[in-house]
């Protein structure tokens, strides 16, 4: 194995930090595409426009679904099965939803040691295939997988005629330099 190359089975060099940090952005990311999706009428939100999951609340209830499986799988609240679109018929009841998920996966976060990350975790989602991976690996993913599906709800608002804006990690860290710099001054 070379220097610059990556093994699923040697321990992690993230840090709960680093995770933090991530899942900072993917919720700076879901509010600003919340902000714009309050903007649909009802039909909208449940329209079946394209991509994997059709509308904007399947796709939304998909990400938002796996990330409380992975923190359950990683030791974090239950999720139960795996939640529903129809159970979430409006734009309020994702988010109301999504951010009890936030609660649950930032106090789980916040109990984590570095070498927590390390503590391997078996799962399977296509039975009877078993899977191991790290703690660390499994959270990372997570947050990766909201990233894609971000950029699905992006394209599915521009189809509908809304601007979702910027959701880029970029803008994101220049929006925290510029808050840690004002904090600063203060």
């Amino acid at each position: 194995m070379t220097a610059n190359s990556i093994s699923a089975t040697e321990p992690t060099q993230m840090r709960v930090a680093d995770l933090q940090t991530l899942y900072d952005y993917t919720y700076w990311a879901n509010n600003r595409l919340f902000a714009v999706i309050n903007e649909l009428t009802p039909d909208q939100f449940t329209q079946n426009v394209a991509g994997s999951y059709g509308s904007i609340r399947n796709t939304l209830v998909h990400v938002m679904s796996a990330e409380w499986g992975w923190l359950d799988r990683c030791g974090g609240p239950a999720r139960g099965p795996k939640l529903n679109p129809d159970d979430f018929p409006t734009v309020e009841s994702v988010t109301s939803t999504w951010r009890k998920v936030e609660g649950y996966l930032r106090e789980f976060l916040a109990t984590l040691k570095d070498e927590d990350l390390n503590r391997m975790v078996d799962f399977s989602f296509n039975p009877p295939q078993q899977h191991s991976l790290p703690v660390g690996n499994l959270l990372h993913h997570s947050v990766i997988h909201a990233v894609h599906h971000r950029g699905q709800v992006a394209l599915l608002l521009r189809l509908l005629g809304y601007t979702p804006g910027n959701i880029d990690i970029m803008i994101f860290y220049e929006e925290r330099r510029a808050t840690d710099q004002r904090t600063r001054v203060i």
